[in-house]
């Protein structure tokens, strides 16, 4: 069993930047693939970003490609999503995933919400 706690949302402007981060318990975070997830109102939860339990292999939606981060720090047992260039379509509430063939797992989610 893995437990998330997502952490890091906010209000910010349009340009700004924001790292969430996600906090797993339990001593298999390691051997967790990881990922974010969102989701806007009136919308479907869509893909962000994953990354494979060894860190090597990252994925991102096309939307947030080259201005979104993923990564992982398997000590800290914390998965975080740097978020620069933010625009009014990015607000939603971010979810954080786990699991090892699929999602598996999901924190509560944490709201970001850009202003034009």
């Amino acid at each position: 069993q893995v437990q998330l706690v997502e952490s890091g949302g906010g209000l910010v402007q349009a340009g700004d930047s924001l790292r969430l981060s996600c906090a797993a318990s339990g001593r298999t975070f390691r051997t967790y693939n990881m990922a974010w997830f969102r989701q806007a109102p009136g919308k479907e939860r869509e893909f962000v970003a994953s990354i494979t339990w060894s860190g090597f292999s990252l994925s991102y939606a096309d939307s947030v490609k080259g201005r979104f981060t993923i990564s992982r720090d398997n000590a800290k047992n914390t998965v975080y999503l740097q978020m620069n260039s933010l625009k009014p379509e990015d607000t939603a509430v971010y979810y954080c995933a786990a699991g090892a063939t699929g999602w598996n797992y999901w924190g509560q989610g944490t709201q970001v919400t850009v202003s034009s």
